[in-house]
């Protein structure tokens, strides 16, 4: 099987020959951005050999400005693919798609609804703190930072088809806003599920498969019970907050799971390639091979060794 024939059996529940796998990671500063970036995602799809390529084009809505009140989230301004912020983003898309291998599969990153209303203001005030105003300003007012959300989703939108009509094959969705500790049940039903929904459907609609990664701990997962529909592939931190594959399988019956080692500790981090193997075919061994891609929690650390995730994905 060519990569992604294993990928694509795996999301339609068919047999595969081994398991596919996928793990990334955030590249150095240094090699982050234009043709050094481009190199450096070859080389780590090459020297790791994973199934699944997935492009780090973490597309950040550049800053705001200041953000006192609620209205000033009008100051989030519409864009699509034109904006130049994302015209860098598709430039790096367009570079590695013209020099992946054939029988590639191939995934570009889209920061979610929550995470990329935060971007425009994050450097300002720090992580914590504006995570907390997004929430009270939710809270005071939220007509103004709905309507930042429609625009961000519009822009979003735009984006996820104009890598997809470069040929990728999916779009790895990162979604945030589960944790317990910010929103709450109605909170998240209201404010974020329908926007996440919208994009997440027209990723189906323009032909590519959804992956979606839930992100941070502590997390209420039957909050995106409802997403299965939309979501080929559903990842989450089966270790950082606690909800195993098996009860991923349930809550997501008809999406594919990926996961099952842990990004920032234990063997695939600090193992010896001997017990990384142990681990990961005990992982296959007792959730089965169907309807499974091997992955991690989230990234791993930039300095980790290719040849840990290549023994992994073999």
């Amino acid at each position: 099987m060519t990569k992604k024939q294993r990928v694509l059996a795996a999301i339609t529940g068919g047999e595969v020959d081994r398991v596919p796998a996928g793990f990334s990671l955030h590249f150095p500063k240094e090699r982050a951005h234009g043709d050094a970036a481009v190199q450096a995602h070859l080389d780590f799809f090459r020297e790791t050999d994973c199934d699944i390529s997935k492009i780090m084009n973490e597309n950040l809505v550049p800053l705001a400005g200041e953000l006192g009140t609620p209205d000033d989230w009008d100051k989030v301004p519409a864009f699509d693919r034109t904006a130049p912020f994302m015209q860098q983003q598709l430039q790096l898309v367009g570079d590695i798609m013209a020099k992946v291998p054939e029988g590639s599969y191939v995934v570009a990153t889209l920061h979610g609804i929550c995470a990329s209303a935060i971007h425009p203001f994050e450097s300002l005030y720090g992580y914590v703190p504006i995570r907390e105003k997004l929430c009270a300003h939710l809270r005071e007012n939220s007509a103004p930072v709905l309507r930042a959300f429609e625009r961000i989703t519009d822009g979003m939108i735009d984006y996820a088809r104009a890598c997809l009509e470069m040929g990728v094959d999916g779009i790895y969705y990162a979604a945030l806003g589960g944790e317990k500790h910010f929103f709450t049940d109605d909170e998240f039903r209201t404010f974020i599920a329908p926007f996440e929904k919208k994009i997440l459907s027209a990723i189906r609609d323009a032909g590519g498969h959804t992956f979606l990664h839930i992100c941070k701990e502590n997390l209420n997962m039957q909050r995106y019970e409802s997403y299965g529909a939309l979501s080929d592939v559903v990842n989450w931190g089966v270790y950082e907050t606690g909800f195993s594959l098996e009860e991923g399988r349930k809550l997501f019956p008809k999406s594919a799971i990926m996961g099952g080692l842990h990004n920032r500790s234990g063997v695939l981090v600090d193992g010896t390639k001997e017990e990384l193997t142990q681990a990961v075919g005990d992982i296959i061994a007792s959730f089965g091979k169907k309807g499974f891609l091997l992955g991690a929690d989230c990234t791993l650390p930039t300095e980790i060794p290719t040849d840990s995730i290549a023994a992994a994905v073999k």
